[in-house]
């Protein structure tokens, strides 16, 4: 099934009977043929999309289950659309920053801090956003949003990178993060994430960063 990008916002999905995909809410642009889209609260196969994101702040982010047979035009707020194609691996990504996903993946959620307290203090007291990222994994694609454009960048065992966390879209492979302060406690009052928080990120595999730290 996959996603064909269209343009630089845009992307474009065929739905074929059996098959599932699942998309933020308000994402279809428009679409063709036989295609049914039903609220779905518990999210895609790991039923825990209710607990991430905006639920830290007592808000659902439903999902839509996309079923039928036709093709589906997806986008959202004139984001930038990045697709990134799994092949058994799982995809870290923040809730909000999905736009669509194929139902072959398994959902779940992860606290950030279980891996080295990496976002917790940032996300939720510099950026509000939640404690909570969302892992799809299995064989599949994903369509995730962005401000200004999305850079692959490569995680090497040599070469570890280092990313503001607001610029963070999503990362996969066996990769370890930890926050660090790049100033002093005391030149980081009244900032806010900038360059006085970095995410490091080492190990193998990419993270996806985006040109503008705006939220969506």
């Amino acid at each position: 099934m996959g996603f064909r990008e269209l343009n630089s916002k845009m992307v474009e999905a065929t739905v074929t009977p059996g098959q599932r995909l699942f998309s933020q809410r308000g994402a279809m642009l428009a679409y063709r043929g036989e295609v049914s889209f039903t609220p779905n609260m518990s999210g895609g196969q790991g039923g825990l999309m209710s607990m991430i994101g905006r639920r830290v702040a007592n808000e659902a982010t439903p999902l839509m289950t996309v079923e039928g047979s036709g093709t589906v035009l997806f986008g959202h707020g004139g984001h930038h659309v990045q697709v990134i194609n799994l092949s058994g691996d799982t995809l870290y990504v923040e809730a909000d920053r999905l736009l669509a996903f194929e139902g072959t993946l398994e959902q779940g959620t992860m606290f950030m801090g279980s891996q080295g307290g990496v976002m917790g203090m940032v996300r939720g007291q510099v950026t509000g956003q939640g404690l909570f990222t969302t892992t799809l994994k299995g064989r599949g694609a994903v369509a995730v949003m962005a401000h200004g454009g999305v850079i692959e960048l490569p995680i090497t065992p040599q070469r570890p990178v280092h990313v503001d966390p607001q610029a963070y879209v999503a990362h996969h492979g066996d990769v370890r993060n930890k926050l660090s302060t790049a100033l002093g406690w005391r030149d980081m009052v009244g900032r806010g994430s900038g360059e006085a928080f970095q995410l490091e990120l080492s190990g193998s595999g990419t993270v996806y960063v985006q040109a503008s730290e705006e939220k969506l």
